[in-house]
């Protein structure tokens, strides 16, 4: 296996705008919606009809800091994924890669750069333990019972 370098002038070194991705999808089913160039969500809400949950009236799974987990996994990745032969086993012959990084961030340049390759991943450990985290995930109830 040969690694390229990939160049700033390579497709592959710019992030994934998924947010734009998004808005041209809606721009390309429902040109109406759109009004100087942003989104009218009255209009859309107009021509989903029946579709549209009431947020008053629908169950739904969230924490202090949703919002804002949503936002960080639509900022494009700014990291690099690098290769270390010395961490790797038969280098040369595998079809299997170790990568270690944030969990967030590697995915992020896994769907820009991998496409439909990917037939299975580990992630692990399930929580990020020892890092920052984007929303408080340690409660704890100080009654016994």
């Amino acid at each position: 296996m040969t690694i390229e370098e990939i160049t700033l002038n390579y497709p592959e070194s710019k992030s994934a705008d998924t947010t734009q991705k998004n808005i041209d999808r809606l721009h390309q089913l429902f040109p109406g919606v759109f009004s100087e160039g942003k989104i009218d969500f009255a209009a859309l809400k107009a021509v989903l009809g029946e579709a549209v949950n009431d947020p008053e009236e629908r169950y739904s799974f969230t924490w202090q800091g949703k919002s804002r987990a949503r936002q960080m996994a639509q900022n494009p990745p700014t990291g690099t994924l690098r290769p270390c032969k010395e961490e790797s086993v038969n280098w040369d012959t595998t079809e299997n890669l170790f990568i270690e990084g944030d969990n967030l961030e590697v995915l992020k340049i896994l769907q820009q750069s991998y496409p439909k390759k990917i037939k299975m991943m580990y992630i692990d450990p399930l929580y990020n333990t020892g890092n920052t985290f984007i929303y408080k995930d340690n409660f704890r109830d100080s009654i016994r019972t």
